[in-house]
């Protein structure tokens, strides 16, 4: 499935904020924690709890979001299909900076050890 440019302007003006308790309750559904959830977020992006919770009250979208990320250098080692949409054919950087994000969270949920999740090369 394409992306067009309105779902991509759409994801980049959605505030991080908004979206991150649907994380958290996502992942403490499925019996994870708000640390692993971080641990994870802190691996994509550089961004420890402190910095989390500042983007939160700064109600930062997800283009100034992973702006400031410094996106791990393994994340193009998450591939796979989230949202409808393969990860790997997603030309649009922060769509598919954003849907690494969502890839990671829903491993998390869905049990996921960690190791797995925290991508490094074979």
């Amino acid at each position: 499935m394409k992306t067009t440019p309105e779902h991509n302007d759409r994801i980049a003006k959605m505030i991080f904020g908004s979206v991150y308790p649907h994380y958290v309750t996502k992942v403490e559904k499925k019996g994870r924690t708000k640390d692993e959830l971080h641990q994870v977020i802190e691996w994509l992006t550089g961004f420890n709890e402190s910095k989390i919770e500042e983007f939160i009250a700064e109600k930062i979208t997800f283009k100034t979001f992973f702006q400031r990320a410094s996106l791990n250098p393994n994340a193009h080692l998450i591939k796979g299909v989230i949202c409808g949409y393969r990860i790997e054919e997603l030309i649009n950087p922060l769509t598919k900076q954003v849907r690494y994000l969502d890839k990671l969270v829903d491993e998390l949920a869905k049990g996921r050890k960690m190791e797995k999740i925290i991508r490094t090369p074979k």
